[in-house]
């Protein structure tokens, strides 16, 4: 969108917020880059340039806003819809694969070059990875700064920066600011306990919190997950130990508080949280297309803004979803609960009822299948799925390939439409993920006039493309079932 100027302009002068992420705006007199709701006084359009990303910014030697803060605002809505290298590569970079692996390990995730990923960044986001990745370290030492009380030296490493010396000149390069500046500037009262940290998600509006979070809490898997004090709570694990997050809906944005065993975790379990709960998507675009069918539109005009509730662990859902192939909600969660008290990595959570990590491949891989309850064709289901996972040749992370994934999936015996779908859905992040043979759908199809048999529905839906997940949650909602609903 930076390339059009004239709408950047018009989103400025209007203070759009629904455009916060897609575009930074430069000013030329100033050397300050605004988020396009910057409350000042918007500047002459002679004096605005417009850049794709924060790095692209702070690489022409523009700061960061001390007013409207553009480096706290929702990213790109660009990353959820596409599946393309730098698709895959942002998202690699929001959870911090740079910082650990450093340019060649994110291309080696990716599987091209480190030649081609710096090429393909540099002429879509005007920055190369190390860039993105440094002005992602910057608003992560930002966050930490103002919010814990956290010794300087130990903000530097928890951001990723090599160096005391390298976070001391970026901080103030970037925000204008030295590190203890910014500390001093903090509102007084914000610092928490060293190991845990409140912030703020932003996201844009509208968001409808009755099936997003609805969904977590009615599949939620005892022990990993709970709702507690109006709070959905659940374990992380994470590269460097694990954590603990609550994560609690308001009008503005998603109050989130974690508790990390090492704070060098914290951009992965921002990342991890935003992915679950789908805060970067684009309402607007999406209710726009789903109301132009009229079937549809009753729907979002009653409750606009619905997200699609994903997972912070791929292979956790993989399982889950095989778990829940033709039982009930509780029926899976009681599968689920079986597997983490006998495989899960147990926990201490002074707050609450948390108990265990999630399994991770590894440790289900060497599992009997005869301990399990449950029919002996889903038992060969599950111990291929996670034998896959673990041994490397299926690999559902953020850097997966949409298509290349659903594929792999299919070949795995007991893979049929609704959990290669499911699992596109709700762990790669497909927003074009269907299940047309899902039960709920076939019945709230039929409730609203739609084709309900599989074939006609998809064909129907195909008007409702790239956005189908969205009218799956939709449709969905027509019914009484507890995932539409938070509990009181």
């Amino acid at each position: 969108m930076h390339t059009d100027a004239e709408r950047c302009v018009r989103a400025v002068q209007s203070k759009d917020a629904r455009f916060d992420g897609w575009f930074y705006t430069a000013v030329l007199t100033t050397r300050i880059y605004c988020r396009p709701s910057c409350p000042v006084v918007p500047p002459k359009p002679e004096n605005m340039s417009f850049y794709p990303s924060a790095a692209a910014c702070q690489q022409e030697g523009f700061r960061a806003c001390k007013r409207c803060r553009p480096d706290s605002s929702p990213g790109s809505p660009e990353w959820n819809q596409r599946a393309d290298l730098v698709a895959r590569a942002m998202r690699l970079i929001a959870d911090g694969v740079v910082d650990r692996d450093g340019v060649p390990g994110l291309a080696t995730r990716l599987g091209y070059s480190t030649r081609q990923v710096e090429r393909q960044l540099l002429a879509e986001l005007g920055a190369g990875p190390l860039a993105l990745a440094r002005a992602q370290r910057a608003q992560t030492a930002r966050l930490l700064i103002e919010t814990t009380p956290l010794p300087m030296a130990d903000i530097a490493f928890a951001a990723g920066f090599s160096s005391i010396r390298t976070f001391n000149d970026t901080v103030r390069e970037v925000f204008a600011l030295a590190p203890g500046e910014l500390r001093a500037r903090a509102p007084q009262g914000t610092a928490q306990a060293s190991g845990a940290l409140s912030l703020r998600l932003p996201f844009r509006a509208p968001l409808n919190p009755d099936n997003l979070f609805g969904h977590l809490i009615a599949t939620a898997v005892p022990g990993v997950e709970e709702w507690r004090d109006g709070a959905y709570r659940r374990t992380l694990r994470l590269p460097y130990g694990h954590g603990v997050v609550a994560l609690t809906p308001t009008p503005d944005h998603i109050a989130c508080r974690l508790s990390l065993t090492d704070m060098r975790d914290l951009t992965n379990a921002i990342s991890r949280c935003r992915r679950m709960l789908d805060l970067d998507a684009d309402p607007v675009a999406v209710d726009g297309r789903l109301s132009a069918d009229p079937l549809l539109a009753p729907l979002v005009a009653k409750a606009p803004g619905r997200r699609v509730p994903r997972t912070v662990d791929e292979a956790e859902f993989a399982v889950r979803a095989v778990l829940g192939q033709q039982v009930s909600t509780a029926a899976a969660r009681t599968h689920a609960a079986r597997l983490v008290t006998a495989h899960g990595e147990p926990i201490d959570d002074p707050e609450g009822g948390l108990t265990h990590l999630f399994p991770a491949p590894e440790a289900l891989a060497a599992l009997d299948p005869e301990a399990l309850a449950l029919p002996r064709s889903r038992r060969a289901t599950l111990t291929t799925l996670v034998r896959h996972l673990a041994d490397g040749s299926l690999r559902l992370g953020v850097e997966s390939g949409w298509d290349e994934a659903r594929a792999r999936l299919t070949e795995l015996p007991g893979f049929g439409p609704w959990t290669v779908e499911v699992i596109a859905m709700r762990a790669l992040g497909d927003p074009d993920a269907f299940l047309p043979t899902d039960l709920g759908i076939r019945r709230a199809a039929q409730e609203l006039g739609l084709p309900h048999t599989p074939a006609a529905l998809t064909a129907r839906a195909a008007a409702w493309r790239p956005w189908r997940a969205y009218a799956v949650q939709y449709l969905w909602a027509t019914d009484s079932h507890p995932i539409n609903a938070i509990p009181a």
